[in-house]
Parts: structure tokens; C-alpha cells; sequence
């Protein structure tokens, strides 16, 4: 018996259990599913003590746990820690989906359930995967470990402190994240760099109360008007970031990386009919494109003060707000960035209000692996082996905080070697996941270890 072979022979079994899996309602962001996180991992720490793993562990981390579990016995080998996540987001409204999130429903090959793409369907496929390679070949071609954790979708606040305390246990040469995707079904990609994300609250107070626009208009200062001159001040109408030395530390795209980047289909009129937009824009000097993948961005995301009622009320208001994140690319630093933008806020603001500059939560660092890092040469060629091409290099807009932590802290890069889709309506009602990707993806790590083994 191969290791195929076993994986060919156990699907059935494999799909029930993923089914399983997915009716737990780990819902990290809500404090009533605390105990479905804890059934969660017990399940996590259950199926990995049953692929053969040892030394299974559920850490405490202060907050939702993080599952461990390892196979040392290849010397000589890289050690090699896959990563994945068993939190999921809400599932509100539900009266959106067609059958309901935490009982999971196979339809047409795709199985439907909150968490079935993001990350429960992909987090499994590395176990399995590990599973028939011991039950066939009695060892595993590399050292593995698993770092499988519970509140990755609250932004895993306590790993920082966990992974620095537990250096020695987490040791190793190369991380794979099963917490990713492929570009379609026909074409595979490995992502090489997120953005990292830094976010601030402005509050502007001006008179003690709200006053008669009438009585006072034009002899006091207004909070709107000095909130929206201050977030003009902050980009110019081509879209470049005017705060000063946010550029500083970005990393310019090369010639190659815009050939990368390029390589990659784009169809501009496609993408602004599916948003529903007439004109993209861009930092000047960049295509949309190259600016998604690989330029900063600084964006409000909310602005509020004063009445919001129909009709009209004439009030001169005494507070306005917004709020405002950035993406950042390598080598920007959040708390750097969110210096410049209070230095930035301290010099344009008119005198005659008070301005308070607040951090939001949830910042991040961007992540970068070289696109010839010996682990993306590896899953290149398994890629290209399966798919029959080869991958397309991607950088995202999102943030994926986990694998910057891995670096810094570990030394350890990060390859993403995840099978979600994009159309699988993650953190949406409706949420599923290719059983076709399920398959491929156990079959794809499998050829992946073993490739690992021979480096």
C-alpha cells in the first residue's frame, strides 16, 4: 500500500470526519463559543494523537488555545511546522444561508459550512496527508510539527507572547501555512507577501456643547471642516500619501517584481463591473495592479460628527471623527507609521480645537519571502508537477499577521501552501469548500514532504 493509495482508500472516512469538524461552532470572536474553541481543539488534539503525532499538546495561550503536536525522527532533515488555524468568523445573518453554518451539507462536490474554506477543509489536509504517510511508509520524509491554533480571526493577540516563550518547542527551518490559496481551479499560485496594517482613530473636540450655527457660525472653529481639511491634507487628488516619511521605509518594486506582478491576468473592465466602480486609480508611476500588490495604501474607513437626521438642523457641531488604516508594505513598521500620521495630524491641525490620535487594535507587520526562497522552489515544482504549469508569484492586499511572527521571532519563512478558492464566500453566508480541492490538496502535501525529504 502507497500513501496514495491509503488516501484513495480512506476519503469517505476523511469527509465525514471533515464534516465533523465543521459542525464545532468556534466562533473566536464571540465570547458565548468559548467552550466550542476548547471541543474544537480537543478534536484538533484527538485527530493529530491519531495520525501518529506525538508529544500533542493543547497550550494555553490567555486567550483561545493553540494545538501542538510533532514527528522528530529524521535526521538530518528539515524540520518543517505546518500551520493552520480552527477558529471561524460569525456566522451572521443566517438567514442568508441555505442550510444552516454549523451543520455542514455536501451539494454538488462542495461542502457548505461556516469555516469549510477559512481554514477547516484546508487545516485538515496537512493531517491527513501526514497520516498516510505514516501508516504507509512507517515514517515521515522530514521532522514535522504542527501549530494549530484558535483565535487567528481576532487577530491571534496572544501568539506573539506564546511564540516567544516557546521558542525551543516551535524550532524549525520552514513554516507551511495551510491557511491560503490557489489562483482558480486550472492554476496554482504561492503567495509571497502581505501587507501589514496600521490604524489610528482621530477625535476632534471643539466648543463645550453643539451651538446655533447661526448665533456662532463663522467665529468658531468647526470639527467637520477641520477633520475633512486634515484628511485632505493627507494624500494629493492623484492618490499619493503626502504624510510626511511614509515612504521612507517601503521597499521599491524592481523590474522583475513588476514583470511578476504583470505575468498575472488582470482584466480592468471585469474587475470594475464586479465592484460596480467606472475608474480605478493609483499611486502615480503604478498600474492599479502593481499598487494592489505592492504599493502602501492609506484609506478612512468610517467619518462621522454632527446631525445625521433627515431634514435639516442648523448646528455648528462640537466633535467630529473618523477612523483611518493603512497597508503597509516591506519594510514599514505599524507603530512607526502611526508616529508620522499623529506627527502629521499635530502640524496641520487649524488652532481652535482639541485632537486626539488613538491606535486601533490589530496592527501588523507586512510579510515578504524571496520568490527563490528554497521552500517556494520546492512547492513550485510540486505545483508544476500537479497542475501541469507552473504557479503564479502573488502579493496580497491583505494581512496574514501569523507568518511575519514566524520570522521575526523564529527565523522561520513562511510558505503558503493553502487550496481555497476565492469564490468560496469566506466570512460570508454560504461559505464552502471544493471537495475537489480536498482531495487534491492531501495528494499535493504528500508529494510536498517527500520533495522536502530530498533537498
Amino acid at each position: 500500500m502507497t500513501w496514495e493509495t491509503y488516501l484513495e482508500e480512506q476519503q469517505s472516512r476523511c469527509q465525514e470526519e471533515l464534516l465533523q469538524f465543521l459542525s464545532i461552532p468556534s466562533i473566536s470572536a464571540l465570547p458565548v463559543h468559548a467552550d466550542a474553541i476548547q471541543q474544537a481543539a480537543r478534536w484538533v488534539a484527538d485527530r493529530l494523537t491519531a495520525a501518529g503525532l506525538e508529544n500533542v499538546q493543547v497550550l494555553p495561550t490567555g486567550g483561545h488555545p493553540v494545538v501542538y503536536g510533532e514527528w522528530l525522527h529524521a535526521p538530518g532533515k528539515p524540520t518543517v511546522m505546518i500551520y493552520g488555524h480552527f477558529d471561524t468568523q460569525p456566522a451572521d445573518p443566517l438567514d442568508l444561508w441555505t442550510s444552516p453554518p454549523f451543520e455542514p451539507e455536501v451539494r454538488n462536490d462542495r461542502v457548505y459550512a461556516r469555516g469549510a474554506s477559512d481554514d477547516k477543509g484546508n487545516m485538515l489536509i496537512p493531517i491527513l496527508a501526514v497520516e498516510a504517510l505514516l501508516r504507509a511508509e512507517g515514517a515521515l520524509p522530514v521532522n514535522v510539527k504542527f501549530f494549530l491554533e484558535g483565535q487567528e480571526e481576532i487577530g491571534s493577540p496572544q501568539l506573539p507572547t506564546l511564540i516567544a516563550s516557546q521558542r525551543d518547542l516551535l524550532a524549525c527551518d520552514l513554516v507551511l501555512s495551510a491557511d491560503g490559496g490557489q489562483y482558480s481551479e486550472e492554476q496554482p499560485a504561492l503567495l509571497v507577501a502581505f501587507k501589514g496594517l496600521a490604524g489610528v482613530q482621530i477625535d476632534i473636540h471643539g466648543a463645550r456643547t453643539d451651538l446655533h450655527s447661526g448665533l456662532y457660525g463663522g467665529a468658531v472653529v468647526n470639527p467637520i471642516h477641520a477633520l475633512v481639511y486634515l484628511l485632505d491634507s493627507m494624500r494629493s487628488p492623484e492618490g499619493k500619501i503626502l504624510v510626511e516619511g511614509f515612504y521612507d521605509a517601503v521597499v521599491p518594486l524592481s523590474s522583475e517584481d513588476r514583470a511578476a506582478i504583470d505575468t498575472i491576468p488582470f482584466d480592468e473592465k471585469t474587475y470594475k463591473e464586479t465592484i460596480g466602480v467606472d475608474v480605478l486609480v493609483a499611486e502615480p508611476g503604478y498600474t492599479s495592479q502593481e499598487h494592489l500588490a505592492g504599493r502602501p495604501t492609506l484609506e478612512v474607513n468610517g467619518i462621522w460628527g454632527g446631525f445625521q437626521g433627515e431634514g435639516i438642523k442648523t448646528v455648528l457641531p462640537n466633535e467630529a471623527h473618523a477612523k483611518i488604516t493603512c497597508r503597509l508594505v516591506a519594510n514599514q513598521d505599524p507603530a512607526t507609521i502611526i508616529d508620522l500620521i499623529t506627527r502629521h495630524v499635530e502640524r496641520y491641525m487649524p488652532p481652535g480645537v482639541q485632537v486626539t490620535v488613538r491606535p486601533l487594535p490589530g496592527a501588523a507587520k507586512p510579510y515578504l519571502i524571496p520568490v527563490d526562497h528554497w521552500g517556494n522552489q520546492v512547492a513550485e515544482a510540486v505545483h508544476t508537477e500537479m497542475y501541469g504549469k507552473a504557479p503564479y508569484f502573488m502579493r496580497i492586499g491583505g494581512s496574514l499577521p501569523i507568518c511575519e511572527l514566524f520570522l521575526s521571532l523564529l527565523g522561520a519563512y513562511t510558505v503558503n501552501f493553502g487550496f481555497a478558492l476565492l469564490d468560496e464566500q469566506q466570512h460570508a453566508p454560504d461559505e464552502f469548500f471544493r471537495l475537489s480541492s480536498f482531495r487534491h490538496g492531501q495528494r499535493a502535501y504528500g508529494t510536498l514532504l517527500h520533495r522536502l525529504g530530498k533537498r
